[in-house]
């Protein structure tokens, strides 16, 4: 069966991170790409990459960064699709650099959108974050107007056959910086106790493969405008310690700037515009005009039909419906 990767030319920003990394990959494996171009200012990773991929002829790496507009241009031209997975995630550095972490997820995201317009790139998926949604620190606050740019983008692209849409999805297991190579470290090392913020802590938690499957969905599904949220589960961090190492204490250290007790992937304050499908929900743009006007968000592109949820609904990672117990993370820690 034709895919919508088949004879075209895809671009990743930030194409040497973990999801770049593990996508180019999935492309490779699974899809008969014309080309595929890595976007990434880290020449040390596109080594690694080139050596990993050896074999293959369709990979063409940039050495770029998304605030050089002329350098995005260049790399976007005879571009089909674009995944755009750049960004400056690292809380602490993020509060440390505040310009630089603007420069780089906002002002970064509209020299995409400028690029991909200019060059009439067909799709563009950006990837966001449960930190968006009423942000609390920096890099969430950077995301969220990342999101609202790559929304409105679609009522600005004129005769342009550009669409933009978002996914947005909670932390993805094993990703650098995240809590679970975190706590595998303080394994190693035999502290005897895991440091926790707040025993109360939950997190929406994802698999590598399943975000990749989600975006891959999304970029068939959209039509531009949407923020595409996927159904998936929660876990408490203390049942994530205790997974690792049930042997190790608990160490309450209290919550560092910045951080959340529970994560928002729909808040209740945009309940009017979520629309629930049997596995994901979809948030429509609130600003709708042009193209955008025109679509019917409550069946999807495969005519799968979906329902407004309730007033002041909420899908948070403390009051989910599916929660992973420790067996559950016992096994999956196993993958990684």
């Amino acid at each position: 069966m034709p895919s919508i990767f088949d004879k075209k030319s895809i671009l990743i920003t930030g194409g040497t991170g973990t999801f770049g990394f593990n996508f180019t990959k999935y492309l490779l494996e699974n899809h008969k790409c014309k080309r595929i171009v890595i976007f990434s200012r880290d020449e040390v990773k596109q080594l690694n990459m080139r050596e990993e991929f050896k074999n293959n002829k369709n990979l063409r790496y940039f050495i770029g960064d998304v605030r050089d507009l002329e350098r995005l241009n260049q790399a976007t031209n005879s571009i089909d699709i674009l995944i755009h997975a750049a960004a400056m995630k690292q809380v602490p550095a993020a509060e440390y650099n505040p310009t630089e972490c603007i420069k780089t997820n906002i002002l970064g995201a509209q020299n995409v959108i400028t690029s991909c317009v200019q060059n009439r790139v067909k799709k563009v998926i950006a990837l966001s974050t449960d930190k968006a949604v009423n942000p609390v620190n920096l890099y969430g606050a950077t995301k969220l107007a990342s999101d609202k740019l790559f929304v409105a983008a679609n009522n600005i692209v004129g005769n342009h056959p550009t669409l933009f849409s978002v996914v947005r999805y909670g932390n993805v297991i094993g990703s650098r910086g995240s809590v679970y190579p975190y706590f595998m470290k303080v394994n190693k090392k035999k502290l005897g106790y895991f440091p926790i913020t707040d025993i109360r802590m939950t997190r929406f938690w994802y698999k590598l493969e399943d975000a990749i499957k989600f975006v891959v969905q999304s970029l068939d599904l959209m039509r531009g405008g949407e923020i595409f949220v996927p159904k998936i589960p929660s876990i408490k961090i203390i049942d994530l310690a205790k997974s690792i190492n049930p042997k190790f204490k608990i160490k309450i250290v209290g919550i560092r700037p910045g951080e959340k007790i529970h994560e928002i992937m729909c808040p209740k304050d945009e309940s009017q515009k979520v629309i629930e499908f049997k596995n994901y929900f979809v948030i429509q743009p609130s600003t709708e005009f042009g193209k955008i006007k025109k679509i019917n968000f409550l069946i999807s592109k495969k005519k799968e039909k979906g329902k407004k949820v309730k007033q002041f609904f909420e899908y948070d990672s403390g009051s989910n419906n599916h929660f992973l117990g420790i067996t559950e993370l016992k096994k999956m820690n196993k993958l990684y």
